[in-house]
């Protein structure tokens, strides 16, 4: 291409020229910058650079995820003024912690809950209405929730993505997990989700969380997951994934989507100084949830599996004494007799560095591994005695009610 000096000459038309290199430059795929002037239009991006985001994704899912409306018995409540014992009880252990208080304001022990004021008058003034979320796991009408979420409910309703209601009942409800199962009578097949695998979600993996914050209704929000394995002191059974993304009140039952839209946790809990969002919530894993929801499907309740020995953390002192890595398995403390662990002729002074292929490093992971077997299951232990290791099969008891894990780490713990 020619170009003639004269015509180049005047500032207008070199901005014009400027203005067809340019042109040139975005045919060819890139963006070209004159030595420092600014392009002759707006900047923008080829369409084929754009974010995919998660538009197809929610579209998949969101026929499956409902709201939840809960009437609790008792005297109509202001959103400012709920007393504590009416606010559903997510079990916190109560140890005073700044964090411990953060969380519970997420679920409304000196914050706030949605009721039937915040949503305006449904029905008897006589009683408060609390929102949630859940997710159709059986296209039958069986939906996930949290146990919070239906605790002390006179009626459970549940809205699909479409506003068509139901009322809905409890199958069955676990406080030591917070998770619960319910169901509603269609008439017909729903959409429904399956579950994903929690172990394959990795640190930095986006997920979408889904449900009904505020009693909004049907909101999406984005985020990563950032860690694994938190405990929130709520429960002995504490295993959460820490998700980095908008999650709010209201959320509580709702999924967390992995890319391919399958559920990977179950929005519980939020870390929240002012009882809104700070962009760190946690999230049952779907590897824990989906055993306990298939218990609640079949029995109502669950039978958590028994061993029968008292464990203390391996300190550093301890784990040379006995020729282990620190943070590699826990002592035995005690066995009790006639128990499964004795009858496994478990010893005390054993120390078990796995159980049923899982990996035990502290108190909480041989509580959680063995909470996670039913009653009559055999399992194997790796047990490190005497310098050697040794692999015991055990059969599975069940958890006598009385028996409840200590969270003190320092002291011995029962499972």
């Amino acid at each position: 291409m020619n170009i003639n000096s004269d015509w180049v000459g005047s500032s207008s038309r070199r901005a014009l020229f400027a203005a067809l290199l340019a042109g040139i430059a975005l045919g060819a795929g890139g963006i070209a910058w004159s030595s420092g002037e600014i392009p002759g239009g707006p900047i923008s991006v080829p369409v084929a650079a754009n974010q995919p985001g998660f538009a197809d994704l929610v579209a998949r899912v969101r026929p499956a995820v409902v709201e939840i409306t809960v009437t609790e018995q008792g005297p109509r409540m202001a959103r400012q003024e709920v007393p504590e014992d009416a606010m559903p009880d997510f079990p916190f252990n109560g140890d005073g912690s700044q964090f411990g208080d953060m969380l519970r304001q997420f679920f409304g022990r000196g914050g706030q809950m949605q009721n039937q004021a915040d949503r305006g008058d449904r029905g008897d003034r006589g009683t408060g209405h609390a929102l949630g979320s859940g997710f159709v796991i059986d296209p039958a009408g069986y939906i996930v929730t949290n146990n919070h979420v239906i605790r002390n409910s006179t009626r459970i309703k549940v809205t699909l993505s479409d506003g068509t209601e139901y009322p809905a009942k409890i199958i069955g409800h676990d406080p030591k997990t917070d998770l619960a199962l319910i169901k509603i009578d269609a008439g017909r097949r729903l959409s429904y989700v399956a579950w994903g695998d929690s172990n394959n979600a990795r640190t930095g993996d986006w997920v979408v969380a889904m449900g009904n914050p505020y009693g909004l209704g049907g909101t999406v929000t984005a985020g990563i997951v950032s860690a694994h394995d938190r405990d929130i002191h709520s429960s002995a059974y504490d295993d959460y994934l820490q998700i980095d993304a908008p999650i709010n009140p209201g959320n509580s039952g709702g999924p967390v989507f992995d890319q391919s839209g399958h559920v990977v946790g179950i929005d519980t809990a939020i870390y929240s100084p002012s009882g809104g969002s700070v962009g760190i919530g946690f999230a049952i894993p779907s590897n824990l949830a989906k055993n306990i929801v298939a218990q609640l499907r079949a029995h109502g309740s669950i039978e958590r599996g028994w061993l029968g020995v008292s464990m203390q953390q391996m300190t550093p002192d301890m784990a040379k004494a006995v020729g282990v890595s620190a943070g590699q398995g826990v002592i035995v403390a005690s066995v009790q007799p006639n128990s499964p662990a004795a009858r496994a002729e478990l010893r005390q002074g054993d120390v078990i560095t796995g159980f049923n292929g899982v990996t035990i490093k502290t108190p909480r992971d041989l509580a959680v591994a063995v909470a996670n077997l039913p009653a009559g299951r055999t399992a194997t232990m790796a047990v490190l005695r005497d310098g050697r290791m040794h692999d015991l099969s055990v059969t599975m008891g069940t958890q006598p009610a009385e028996n409840v894990a200590a969270t003190d780490e320092d002291t011995p713990q029962d499972d």
